[in-house]
């Protein structure tokens, strides 16, 4: 091959490889990106879908933004990006529909979880049941905040249901989410604490389950698209791929129920 011949080739294989870098960067810098809002109870299993999704859509990319269910709403409401809304009762998404952040029509509940009393599994207080946080021995006990978190509002019905509030309340240790919650009884921070059942799946080497907890309404989760999406197709998209038996299946796995 001659000189000239060599020297062509060379430029035109070091033109096909800028040139294929320079799409690859173009059709990278042109994925949809999904802002999706989702229950601090969600955060394993929303991980695991968002994967799924973006493999199955390669020109979609999930940012997952994760926290207490009213304090996610109030973001949305306050103007904050959010394609979809994932919450971890019912009474969130009702206050994000008031609000008109909700697109109409597209609320579907996607599964149900369930409320357990846990303890620290290295734990010798005498805790077996619900009644057992008005023990003596028991001195702190971990709740998501009534007001912002839904676990802490479905541990208040279950306590006032018992007659119970008023002497737990008053060794509540208060948590910004479900998560938190958790961890204050991992770390053997409090002797008790009330989570969802799959948060406490995850945590299964720290955490005992002492006894699961009855409530007098079905704990599901919503979720939807928002009224003020940038990208309603694909929000849409999502939605429906966590309704899908393929997302259902990857939720059952974290341990979540059918709704």
């Amino acid at each position: 091959m001659s000189r000239f011949s060599l020297r062509a080739c060379v430029r035109a294989a070091g033109l096909a490889a800028v040139l294929s870098l320079g799409l690859g960067a173009q059709a990278q810098a042109q994925a949809a990106e999904l802002v999706v809002s989702a229950a601090a109870s969600l955060t394993n299993a929303f991980k695991t879908l968002a994967q799924s999704y973006e493999a199955q859509h390669p020109d979609t990319r999930v940012v997952l933004n994760f926290g207490a269910s009213d304090v996610l709403m109030q973001q949305i409401v306050r103007g904050a990006p959010a394609d979809v809304f994932a919450s971890a009762d019912q009474e969130a998404m009702d206050k994000a529909v008031s609000e008109k952040v909700i697109q109409s029509g597209s609320r579907r509940d996607f599964v149900a979880n369930q409320l357990v009393l846990i303890v620290p599994s290295a734990s010798a207080v005498p805790v077996h049941a619900l009644g057992d946080l008005a023990r003596p021995e028991v001195q702190r006990v971990a709740i998501g905040n009534p007001a912002s978190v839904p676990v802490g509002r479905y541990a208040k019905r279950a306590l006032e249901a018992a007659g119970l509030w008023q002497p737990v309340s008053a060794k509540a240790v208060l948590a910004q989410n479900v998560r938190q919650a958790l961890d204050y009884v991992a770390r053997g921070e409090v002797e008790a604490g009330l989570v969802f059942a799959t948060d406490a799946a995850i945590a299964a080497d720290k955490v005992k389950v002492a006894a699961p907890v009855p409530l007098s309404v079905p704990l599901t989760y919503p979720i939807a698209v928002t009224a003020g999406t940038r990208q309603p197709q694909q929000a849409a998209d999502f939605v429906a791929f966590v309704l899908s038996p393929a997302g259902q299946a990857i939720l059952a796995r974290y341990g979540f129920l059918k709704p």
